[in-house]
């Protein structure tokens, strides 16, 4: 049993569409009024983290599932007017903005902390960025944490190139340890026992040719993901961290644009995160 207190973390990893499986965890987390006092978030986790942080239920959900049936911002048309395979405009301006406005000012009032994770692409390295008061810079850092590499176009925060925060740390539990959380509850788009296939493979100079740490980073990817998942699951043998994941191996890819499968592994997530609340799992 965890014990949710001062120095309980949580830990969201990102997963592209794989995500809305988050999106519902955390839904059933505000159902029940479970908050953190520390959140760190990559790529798709930090974007429904956001939505979280500012206490908006289903609003997340609204832009996995509704906005993409209605806009249908995932597309080449927007990777080749706009650099980016989903597009920015939807996502980054109207979404926020217009369609289902961001409460920034619960999001202010929220005393949590809120760290996003991005790659910064001249070190190769990951940053841990967070951001209360400057609406224009809290977007500019989640748009980093969900820039793609291959597929979207990097984002410059505070005058440094950003691209997707997984790069580098997919799933950063050590840095929630780091600042003293402990033990953490971590939201995992994977079921456990899953390890990616796909070959490490040395990026050519003719991508990235400007940033040779951010290609050696992007080279050695794969490995580093396999290494976070055998990790965590050591951590949860140990009783050190809790998880939250499907239960079945993965339906949905990082750019899935079937709102049936979208809309089964929200309820997922969903469902399990209510199993989690109900189970005393969270006594304070």
């Amino acid at each position: 049993m965890v014990k949710i207190g001062r120095k309980t973390g949580l830990v969201l990893e990102g997963g592209g569409m794989r995500g809305v499986f988050t999106s519902g965890v955390l839904d059933a987390f505000m159902k029940y009024e479970l908050y953190f006092p520390y959140v760190v978030a990559v790529s798709a986790g930090a974007c429904n983290g956001l939505s979280y942080m500012s206490r908006q239920p289903r609003r997340a959900r609204y832009s996995n599932i509704d906005m993409l049936q209605k806009y249908g911002y995932i597309s080449l048309k927007s990777l080749i007017t706009q650099g980016s395979i989903f597009d920015p405009n939807i996502l980054y301006e109207r979404f926020p903005n217009e369609i289902v406005p961001f409460d920034y000012d619960a999001y202010r009032a929220n005393p949590a902390t809120f760290e996003v994770v991005t790659t910064n692409c001249l070190t190769g390295r990951a940053e841990y960025l967070t951001e209360k008061s400057d609406a224009r810079r809290l977007t500019a850092i989640v748009k980093a944490s969900s820039s793609l590499p291959y597929v979207a176009q990097i984002t410059e925060v505070d005058g440094v190139p950003m691209l997707d925060g997984g790069i580098v740390d997919s799933i950063p539990v050590v840095r929630a340890v780091d600042m003293g959380y402990s033990p953490n509850v971590v939201i995992m788009t994977r079921n456990r026992g899953f390890r990616s296939s796909e070959p490490d493979i040395k990026v050519p100079r003719l991508f990235y040719s400007d940033y040779p740490r951010l290609r050696v980073a992007l080279s050695h990817h794969v490995e580093a993901y396999n290494n976070q998942l055998a990790l965590i699951e050591r951590m949860e043998d140990w009783g050190e961290v809790v998880c939250i994941r499907p239960e079945r191996p993965m339906e949905v890819d990082r750019i899935c644009r079937d709102t049936k499968k979208l809309e089964a592994l929200y309820e997922e997530g969903f469902q399990l995160g209510e199993q989690f609340c109900q189970s005393g799992s969270h006594i304070f």
